[in-house]
Formats: C-alpha cells, sequence, structure tokens
C-alpha cells in the first residue's frame, strides 16, 4: 500500500475548497499546471477520480467527498497542533460537529446542545441546520458527529447509523395579549376559527397538529405555514397567529418573543433524537446531552403548566 502523500491530499484540498484549479492556484501562489499535475498523480496513486467538471468549475466526486471529510478533519488538526504548540493548553479541544434538522426548532436545539458547554473540556462546536436526508448524507461522510431530528432514522435511508431517543414532550400553544382578548373563550376552544401558524410539512408536529384538531372539532383559519420555526415564531410575536412550540421550552418562548401561554396539551406529543452512526454514544459531549436532555430539559416540562388554562 502506497504512504498518503499529504502535500498532494493538501493540494485536493484547496481545489475542493476553491472549486476551481485556477482559484487554488492564487490561494497556494503555484502555476494551474502544477496544482494539476500533482492532484492527477493523487488521483492515479488513490486509483479514484476525485472531481468531475461542472461548466468552468469541479464537482466533487463521491470518492472525493470521502476523502475531503478526511481531509477536512486533518486540517483542522493541524492548524490544531499549530495552536497547542504556540499556546500550551493544558487539554485539547473537543470538536462536536452536529447537524440540526430545520424542522426542530432553535430554542429546542440550543437547549440540547447548552449541556456541552459545561464540559470541563474545552468545546469548539460545528453546527449545521439543513433537511434531514442532506444531514443524513453529512453523517454517512463522517462530516458530523450527530443529527438532531424530531423523527427517527427512516427506514428507507441509505444509511447504516442508530437513533437515540433523547426525550419527549407536550405542546403548548401562544399568542400575543391583543390575540388572547380577540379569542377569549376558554382553551382550546379559542382555536376555532383563529388565526393559527403552522409548521412546515417536514416537520413531524405539524401532521400531529391537523389530526389533534380534527379530533377536537377545531377549525382555524391557516395564516401561514413555516419550514423555520424562528420565523413563525417571529410572525406569532406580531400577533400574525397563534401557534405551537414544544411544552419543554415554553418559558423560553413567552419570555424571547413576549406572547402569552395561552394553553398545553398532552395528546400531542413531540419526540426528539439524536442519530448517530455509533450503536453506542461514545463522545463526551453527545453523552452530555443525552444525560442532561433526559433528566431535565424532558424529565419535566416545567412549571408553566400552573399558569395556563386548561
Amino acid at each position: 500500500m502506497s504512504q498518503l502523500n499529504y502535500k498532494h491530499l493538501h493540494y485536493f484540498w484547496a481545489v475542493a475548497k476553491a472549486g476551481s484549479i485556477a482559484r487554488a492556484s492564487e490561494q497556494l501562489h503555484l502555476t494551474p499546471q502544477t496544482i494539476s499535475g500533482q492532484l492527477s498523480l493523487f488521483e492515479e496513486v488513490q486509483g479514484e477520480k476525485l472531481f468531475k467538471k461542472s461548466g468552468r468549475n469541479l464537482e466533487l466526486t463521491e470518492a472525493g467527498r470521502l476523502v475531503l471529510s478526511y481531509a477536512e478533519e486533518i486540517f483542522s488538526l493541524g492548524q490544531e497542533l499549530e495552536q497547542v504548540l504556540h499556546h500550551r493548553p493544558t487539554e485539547r479541544t473537543v470538536q462536536l460537529r452536529v447537524g440540526v434538522s430545520d424542522a426542530v426548532a432553535k430554542a429546542v436545539a440550543y437547549r440540547l446542545l447548552e449541556p456541552a458547554l459545561a464540559l470541563p473540556q474545552t468545546l469548539r462546536i460545528n453546527c449545521r441546520e439543513g433537511k434531514l436526508d442532506y444531514l443524513l448524507a453529512e453523517l454517512a461522510m463522517h462530516k458530523l458527529d450527530i443529527v438532531i431530528t424530531d423523527t427517527p432514522m427512516p427506514p428507507t435511508a441509505k444509511v447504516r447509523a442508530y437513533t437515540h431517543q433523547l426525550g419527549e414532550c407536550g405542546v403548548s400553544f401562544f399568542a400575543t395579549k391583543a390575540l388572547v382578548q380577540q379569542y377569549p373563550a376558554d382553551f382550546p376552544a379559542c382555536l376555532d376559527a383563529a388565526p393559527l401558524l403552522l409548521p412546515g410539512e417536514d416537520s413531524a408536529l405539524r401532521s400531529k397538529l391537523m389530526h389533534w384538531l380534527s379530533t377536537q372539532q377545531l377549525h382555524p383559519r391557516i395564516a401561514g405555514e413555516f419550514d423555520d420555526s424562528a420565523l413563525m415564531s417571529a410572525f406569532g410575536q406580531a400577533g400574525a397567529g397563534f401557534f405551537a412550540a414544544p411544552s419543554s421550552i415554553a418559558d423560553m418562548v413567552t419570555r424571547q418573543y413576549d406572547v402569552a401561554l395561552v394553553g398545553y396539551t398532552e395528546q400531542i406529543r413531540e419526540q426528539f433524537y439524536a442519530i448517530s452512526v455509533q450503536r453506542k454514544l461514545s463522545h463526551p459531549a453527545v453523552l452530555a446531552i443525552s444525560r442532561a436532555a433526559q433528566k431535565s430539559l424532558f424529565g419535566a416540562e416545567g412549571d408553566h403548566r400552573q399558569n395556563a388554562q386548561k
């Protein structure tokens, strides 16, 4: 087996980041011919095509994406080593690469990740947001340590990974005080004919909300649909409609958006999961997240209930 040439790997990494040999040559202060020749040699030694042409730019092949995921980690460690040699910290930085499904409320994502910040080791969080399919692909290429989502891993996903349930909670409803006065009936009757903001179709909460409204014989007016939960809450803050969020963050929602807690239900349950390529969680930050979620965030849904209309 040939030994990996790290200079060639660095040229590959530079081209992958720049998107073209020309731009990489400017950054590296080398001629395009030099980089092109070294890149061809690297591909020949590895026995894989790492790039394919896309107009004037280069796109990574599947093998190229795999190599890039390792190159990112290798050169990140190299930068960390330089910092260690210059500053001599007592402990190595723990890196957590986490993907957050865009269906998960931002406040929930923060509350889930917050316990990792209390680790005694220095922590560096790299957080990405996107559709679950994209994040699972990143996980499969080892670009992420975990993916946080509101659904288990789809059975059709072509990724060898494992689902770990972090916890579950009920759902609370919120609105501005002016909107509450406009629809003064007790909860949940106040939702009937009232404007309601819904999460997007990718959210597991949406179908649960629609089913619950049907069983309660409530017919609100759908005033908006949002893939981004933070944007939905902002519209709710502006008085565009009632909106729902996990009960575990009810206090945070009322404070952050200056809205009233209208009521809550246990008949709708929101679940949250961590998906990893490991059957048993071992990353220290991920373990801290999992333990804290089960003990505190979802262990009790807070004292907000006593102030809610039942």
